[in-house]
Order: structure tokens, then C-alpha cells, then sequence
């Protein structure tokens, strides 16, 4: 495997386990990426830079979360700006993903306050009904150990306040994302920013919007859809083969022994139960809707239908369903997807890795013309 595609797979992995909330630190969600891929302690080269593991973040958050994303962003902003205007006598600067844009699930709002009296800012909280804990962090940086004082609380966000001394005001901080100066708002800067937000946008800036979406890699929405299956266990009665991730790669084996060029077909063989992830309870419409845009219609229908296919072989589908799935043309493909989703349970079974499952079609995308 390449360096820059390993880097790549690593990014991918360790954004996942940060979007939901399985690491909070960029360090160690790479590091255990790196492990989980290369199975093995990785080297410093191998590891993707913070900025890089961001953007794959920003793009889970586009998936999972579509419109309703830039809504809570605006929200946010809003919220941030109503409490720095209560600690408005210590000079407070918005920072993080709430000001960047790149707000993922769980996020919260990251405020710098300035004062000498940590007892002063909480006063100020008091008055206002706000229940905080104040934490005391030391943490070494530039082979120096340093003491942050955090207070976090939750109105209807949660925020974390970190309390610097006010000689400290004009102090340039520096993102570990981008090792640049780091983007901070005052409150005028951020009324500033919620004006433009309520400026209606322009044809040119949503044709923009979607330039950046169609520039999302397929293989990498795959990839972020089916890595969480590892984790996610069925009942061992139905699926004593083990996790639903070594299920889909039992299933899409299958299929490929059956119909190794019919790359729509093994999408769906592949991709069957990535809903599961998300919502349990309705996995397939969860399914079809994180995948919206990212695969065909056939591809659409065998996975919206794959149940249904289940339900035919037990004669549990009423007659009119069954002559409903029967009048499609790819109804015997239907039939066999379930069959192949019937047979792939078998524990022990030899599968491909995740990745090779991907490139496998990729490799065929990039025959037959994408």
C-alpha cells in the first residue's frame, strides 16, 4: 500500500472514531487508527496531519447530518454570542469549531476568557443560574509542563471555557490543526459574521457549495459508512459469524463469486446494512439516505428491498408485494443478494479486508468508464 493511501486510510479511521465520540484528542484517534490499519505501532511518517483528519470529519458531518449541520452551526454562533456578551468585561474570543465551521456531532462551543480572578468569571455565571465545574489540567507542551483552567457548563449547548490571564489578551495562540495563528471572534466580529450569515446566498456561492460536495470521493463515504460496523454485534442466534462489518464482507465475497463484474450489484451486497450503524430500528431508510448521491438507483433499490427479499423466502410477503418486486428487472438479483445475505454468517469464513472490498470496485469503476 502507498504511503499517501495508507496516510489516507489512516485520516479516514481515526475522523471516524472522533465524529462519534470514540476519542476527543487528535493524537490518539490517530494513533489507534494507525494500529487498527496497519496492525502494527505506526511510524511518525505514516500519521495524517490534524488538518487532514478535520477535513474527513467535515465531511461525516456533511453526510450524517445535511442541512440540519449549517442550522445548528448558526444556532451555536448565536448561543456563543449571548454568553460572551455576559462575560463581556473579560474580553472573551470565540475559537474552535463553532467559529471555523466544522462542527461535528457532540461539538461544543469553545470560548478564551481573560481575567486574573477565575472566581470573578464564575461569579459571573452564578448570576446567571449557569451550574459549572471548573477543572485544573496540566498539560506539557514544548517539553514544559503547563497549568489550563478550564470551566465547562451547558445552556443549550454545552461550552468550555479556558481562563487566561488578562496580560494574556494579545497573545497569539496557535492551532494544532493548521499550526498557524489560530482563528479567534470577538463579539463584534462575530455579530459581523452572524449579519453575513443572514444575507441570503447566491446562486453562485450554492453552485459552490455543491462543487465542494461533488468533490467528496464515493469510496471514502463507503469507507465511513461501513467501518463502524465493526464495532456493532447481532444476535449471536442469527449471526454467530461475529461483527456486522465481517458479515458485509462475508456477503459482498459471495456475491462477487457470483457476479464479479456487476459493480451495482456489489455495492449494494457491500453496502446492505450500513444503516445499522445509524439507527438500528430502521436501518435501511437510514441507509439509503446517508448513501443518497453516492449510488445508483439500481443500487438504491436492492438495498431498499433486501428485507422485503428476506421476507419472500420465509412466505411471509403478501402476493401483492411479491408482484410488486417481480415486475422489476432486477428481480432475480434481488433473490440472490438475500441469498448471498442468508449464506454469509458463517463464522471463520476467509473475507476480504474493508479496503480491498473498496478498491475491488473502484478497480471496476475505472474500467467500465467512471
Amino acid at each position: 500500500m502507498s504511503g499517501d493511501r495508507l496516510r489516507q486510510l489512516i485520516a479516514q479511521e481515526a475522523a471516524r472514531l472522533m465524529y462519534f465520540r470514540h476519542e476527543k484528542e487528535y493524537r490518539r484517534a490517530k494513533l489507534k487508527a494507525a494500529r487498527r490499519i496497519c496492525g502494527r505501532q505506526p511510524r511518525e511518517a505514516e500519521l495524517p496531519s490534524n488538518r487532514e483528519i478535520r477535513d474527513y470529519i467535515a465531511m461525516l458531518a456533511r453526510m450524517y447530518e445535511g442541512e440540519r449541520r449549517s442550522e445548528k452551526l448558526s444556532d451555536m454562533r448565536r448561543e456563543a454570542l449571548r454568553i460572551m456578551r455576559l462575560l463581556e468585561p473579560f474580553r472573551p474570543k470565540l475559537v474552535g469549531s463553532v467559529l471555523t465551521g466544522h462542527v461535528r456531532q457532540g461539538s461544543d462551543i469553545d470560548l478564551h476568557v481573560f481575567s486574573d480572578s477565575v472566581e470573578a468569571v464564575c461569579h459571573v455565571l452564578e448570576q446567571e443560574g449557569i451550574h459549572f465545574e471548573v477543572e485544573e489540567k496540566l498539560v506539557r507542551k514544548e517539553g514544559e509542563l503547563r497549568r489550563y483552567t478550564h470551566i465547562h457548563f451547558e445552556t443549550r449547548y454545552p461550552f468550555e471555557l479556558t481562563v487566561y490571564p488578562a496580560n494574556m489578551v494579545g497573545h497569539v495562540f496557535r492551532s494544532s490543526i493548521t499550526g498557524r495563528p489560530m482563528e479567534r471572534a470577538s463579539i463584534a466580529q462575530l455579530v459581523a459574521l452572524l449579519g453575513e450569515e443572514m444575507t441570503s446566498k447566491t446562486p453562485e456561492s450554492q453552485a459552490a457549495d455543491q462543487a465542494v460536495d461533488n468533490r467528496l470521493d464515493r469510496f471514502q463515504v463507503y469507507y465511513s459508512l461501513l467501518a463502524p460496523l465493526e464495532g456493532i454485534r447481532e444476535n449471536p442466534q442469527f449471526h454467530p459469524e461475529g461483527d456486522l462489518l465481517y458479515h458485509s464482507l462475508q456477503v459482498f465475497a459471495l456475491a462477487r463469486e457470483r457476479l464479479p463484474y456487476d459493480e451495482e450489484f456489489l455495492l449494494a451486497a457491500l453496502l446492505h446494512d450500513v444503516g445499522k450503524a445509524i439507527d438500528p430500528a430502521n436501518h435501511v431508510q437510514v441507509a439509503l439516505e446517508a448513501l443518497e448521491g453516492y449510488i445508483t438507483e439500481r443500487t438504491a433499490w436492492l438495498i431498499a428491498h433486501h428485507m422485503e427479499a428476506q421476507e419472500l423466502h420465509r412466505g411471509g410477503l403478501s402476493q401483492r408485494l411479491r408482484r410488486r418486486l417481480q415486475e422489476s428487472e432486477d428481480f432475480e438479483e434481488l433473490l440472490l443478494l438475500a441469498e448471498c445475505d442468508r449464506a454469509g454468517r458463517v463464522p471463520g469464513a476467509e473475507v476480504p479486508s474493508l479496503e480491498e472490498a473498496l478498491q475491488y470496485i473502484r478497480e471496476l469503476a475505472e474500467q467500465f468508464g467512471e
